[in-house]
C-alpha cells in the first residue's frame, strides 16, 4: 500500500515538469496544475511539456501508472494533496527585477482553497525568488486568501531547485545536497518525506537562509562561467 502524500505541483514549466515526473517516478501521487490547458492535456496523455532527456519516458510511465496527472482546477489540486509545490515562472522585469506576481496570484489561490479544508497542508515555494519573499508575499498571500495562519494552521517551506538543463533528472535524484527552509517544526519534516531514499546531505534551516542559498549558488555559477569566458 502507498502511503506517501500527495503532491500537487503548480506550474508546468521546466522545474515543474521535472519535479513533478521525478516525484511520480518515486511513488508519489502526483498531480500537476497549470493556467494552460494544452500543457495539462499533454500531461494527461503521457506527454512531457518540455524536451529534456529521460523526461518523455518518466511522464510516460508515471501517467501510465496512474501516479501523475494534471488539472487547471487548483480546487482539486489542493484537495487531492498534502503538499503543494510551486514552481511557477518568475521572469526577469527590464530593471533586472523578478516579476514575482505569478507567485503571489498563486499563493492566494492555494489559499482560497485551503479556506475549506479540514487537513493539515503544506505549501513549498520552489520557484527562484528573492531572500525574503516567503515570508514578505508568499506568506500573506496564502494567510490573507485562507484566514489561517502559517506554521499553525497550514505548513509553508522553501525548497529551492538546483537543477540543470541536460541533466535535470539526473540532479533531482542524486543532488549535492538538498535545502529546505521552514520555520516550524512540523513542517520541515514533512518537506523531507519527498527525498526519502535520495542519498544525499539534507539541510533543514530557516526560511531566509534556503532563499539565500539558493541566491549564493547561482552567484558562484556565475562567476566560474565569467571567469570561464
Amino acid at each position: 500500500m502507498n502511503n506517501k502524500p500527495g503532491v500537487s505541483v503548480f506550474g508546468l514549466g521546466y522545474v515543474g515538469c521535472v519535479t513533478a515526473a521525478c516525484l511520480a517516478d518515486r511513488g508519489f501521487p502526483v498531480i500537476g496544475v497549470d493556467v494552460s490547458a494544452s500543457k495539462v492535456g499533454l500531461i494527461n496523455s503521457g506527454q512531457a511539456t518540455i524536451v529534456e532527456e529521460g523526461i518523455a519516458e518518466l511522464v510516460r510511465e508515471g501517467h501510465a501508472a496512474g501516479r501523475l496527472t494534471a488539472t487547471t482546477s487548483v480546487a482539486e489540486a489542493v484537495e487531492k494533496s498534502e503538499i503543494s509545490l510551486v514552481c511557477v515562472g518568475t521572469p526577469s522585469q527590464p530593471n533586472g527585477n523578478l516579476d514575482l506576481s505569478y507567485v503571489e496570484r498563486v499563493c492566494s489561490q492555494i489559499g482560497e482553497a485551503l479556506r475549506t479544508k479540514d487537513r493539515r497542508h503544506t505549501v513549498v515555494i520552489r520557484s527562484t525568488v528573492f531572500p525574503g519573499t516567503t515570508a514578505s508575499l508568499a506568506r500573506p498571500a496564502l494567510e490573507k486568501a485562507s484566514g489561517k495562519r502559517a506554521g499553525q494552521d497550514f505548513g509553508l517551506s522553501m525548497n529551492p531547485e538546483f537543477l540543470r538543463e541536460g541533466t535535470s533528472i539526473r540532479d533531482f535524484n542524486a543532488p549535492p545536497f538538498t535545502v529546505i527552509g521552514a520555520d516550524d517544526e512540523a513542517t520541515g519534516p514533512a518537506v523531507a518525506r519527498l527525498y526519502d531514499g535520495i542519498d544525499a546531505p539534507l539541510h533543514v534551516v530557516a526560511t531566509g537562509v534556503a532563499e539565500m542559498l539558493k541566491y549564493a549558488c547561482n552567484a558562484y555559477h556565475g562567476l566560474k562561467v565569467g571567469f570561464a569566458n
